[in-house]
C-alpha cells in the first residue's frame, strides 16, 4: 500500500490545479468580449460546451482509467487540458474559442476529472480512510481557486488575460509527475491482488446494466444534475452578475477566492460527516440550503457586502455534494469500476453545467439580468434535496432493489 499521505496530497494537488485553476478561466471572458470576432452569447456557448464535454468524456476516461491505470490517464487529460489553454488566447472565431475552451481544455480536464482522481485514490487507500480523504482531495480544488482567483484577477489587472491563461497551462505541465504516484493497476485494489467478490466478478456491461436497473443510483445521478447547473451558472456568470451590480472585477476574483475558501471548509466537513453519518441526508441538506441561500441573496442590496456574504454561504455548499457522492458510489458498487459510474454521474452534472453556463448567457442576452436563471437554480435545488432521501446507502448486491 502507498504512503497514505502521499497519495492523497498528489491527488488533491492535482484536483487544485485542474479543477480550481480552471475556474479562474473566466474571469477572462471580458477580455475575450473585447475581440471584435466574438460576442458574449458565443464565449458563453464556449464555456457552455466545455462543460458538456468534460461530462461526456468523464466517462469515457473512466474507462480508460479502469482499464489501464490512472497514471497514464491523468497524463494524457492534464496534456490535452494545457494545450487547449495555450490556445485559448490565439482564437480568435466562434470555432477555434469552441475547440479550445470546449473541447481540448475542459475534453483533458474530464479525462483527468476527479472520477479517475478519486478511483485512484479509493484503489490504493483502506476503505475507512476514503470518506476522509474524498473530503480533503475535494477541498484541493477550492484551495487552488482560493489561490489562484485573485491571483489570476491580479495577473489579468496587470499582465493581460493571455498572461493568466498562459500560467495556468504552464502550471498543469508542472504537475504531470504527480501522475506516477497516483497510478493504480486495473487488477489491484488496496495496493493488493483483488479479492474476490460478487462485484469484482462482474464486467463493466454486467455493471452499468444493473446501476441503470439501480433507483437510487438514478436518483443520485439526476440530482447531480443540479450541482452541475449551480456550479457552473455561478463560475461562469459571477463576474458578470457582479459586473451589473457596478462593482469592480477585484470583487469578482476575491468572490470567487472566498468561494473556494469556504469550499474547502464544506469539503472537509462532508469528508467527517459522511464518515459517520448519513450521506443521502447530508446531500438533502447542502441542496436545500442552497435554495435559501440563492433566494436571500436574490432580496439583498447588491453591495461589496453582500457579494462576500453570499458567497462565504455559497462557498460551503458549493462542492460538498462531491465527497457524498462518490462515496455512495463506492459503497453502491465497489472500487472496480468506480471511475466509469462516478464518470457516469458527473456526466449528469456536467449536463446540468452546460444548461446553467448557456442559459445565464442567453437569459442576459435577452433581458439583461440573471434573475430567471436564479429561480430556476433555486427551484432545481428543492428538487435535488427532495430526490436524495429515498437512496439506499448499501451495496446493490446486498439489495434487493436491483435485479442483475
Amino acid at each position: 500500500m502507498k504512503n497514505l499521505f502521499y497519495v492523497i496530497f498528489a491527488a488533491a494537488v492535482i484536483n487544485s490545479v485542474v479543477f480550481g485553476g480552471r475556474q479562474t478561466i473566466p474571469l477572462s471572458i471580458e477580455g475575450i468580449s473585447f475581440k471584435d470576432t466574438l460576442n458574449y452569447l458565443q464565449i458563453s456557448f464556449a464555456f457552455a460546451l466545455g462543460q458538456l464535454v468534460s461530462g461526456a468524456i468523464g466517462p469515457v476516461g473512466g474507462a480508460i482509467s479502469d482499464k489501464f491505470g490512472s497514471g497514464k490517464t491523468l497524463l494524457i487529460g492534464i496534456t490535452l487540458s494545457a494545450l487547449g489553454l495555450f490556445l485559448i488566447p490565439i482564437s480568435d472565431t466562434p470555432l477555434t474559442l469552441a475547440l479550445s475552451i470546449g473541447v481540448l481544455s475542459a475534453g483533458g480536464a474530464g479525462i483527468a476529472g476527479l472520477p479517475v482522481v478519486m478511483s485512484a485514490v479509493n484503489k490504493l487507500l483502506p476503505p475507512e480512510k476514503a470518506g476522509y480523504a474524498f473530503g480533503i482531495i475535494n477541498a484541493g480544488g477550492s484551495v487552488g481557486q482560493f489561490i489562484f482567483a485573485p491571483l489570476a484577477a491580479l495577473i489579468i489587472v496587470s499582465y493581460g488575460w493571455q498572461t493568466s491563461i498562459n500560467a495556468l497551462a504552464i502550471l498543469l505541465v508542472l504537475i504531470l509527475p504527480f501522475c506516477w504516484i497516483l497510478r493504480t493497476l486495473p487488477e489491484k485494489v488496496n495496493g493488493k491482488k483483488a479479492i474476490k467478490t460478487v462485484a469484482s466478478s462482474l464486467t463493466l456491461i454486467e455493471t452499468l446494466k444493473i446501476a441503470f436497473k439501480t433507483p437510487s443510483y438514478i436518483y443520485l445521478t439526476v440530482g447531480f444534475f443540479t450541482c452541475g447547473f449551480h456550479v457552473a451558472f455561478i463560475i461562469t456568470h459571477m463576474p458578470g452578475i457582479i459586473a451589473i451590480c457596478g462593482l469592480t472585477p477585484t470583487v469578482s476574483g476575491w468572490s470567487l477566492a472566498i468561494i473556494g475558501f469556504f469550499n474547502i471548509l464544506g469539503s472537509l466537513f462532508a469528508g467527517w460527516y459522511i464518515s459517520k453519518r448519513s450521506m443521502k441526508v447530508f446531500l438533502a441538506y447542502i441542496y436545500g440550503a442552497r435554495a435559501v441561500i440563492i433566494v436571500l441573496f436574490l432580496f439583498s442590496p447588491k453591495d461589496s457586502f453582500s457579494v462576500i456574504a453570499f458567497s462565504a454561504a455559497l462557498g460551503f455548499t458549493y462542492l460538498s455534494t462531491v465527497p457524498p457522492t462518490a462515496a455512495l458510489v463506492g459503497r453502491m458498487f465497489g472500487p472496480k469500476f468506480m471511475a466509469t459510474l462516478f464518470g457516469l454521474a458527473l456526466f449528469s452534472h456536467q449536463i446540468g453545467a452546460f444548461a446553467g453556463a448557456y442559459l445565464g448567457g442567453y437569459f442576459f442576452d435577452l433581458s439583461g439580468d440573471y434573475t430567471v436563471v436564479w429561480l430556476i437554480d433555486a427551484l432545481l435545488a428543492v428538487f435535488a434535496a427532495l430526490i436524495h432521501l429515498p437512496i439506499k446507502e448499501v451495496s446493490v448486491h446486498e439489495n434487493t432493489e436491483a435485479t442483475a
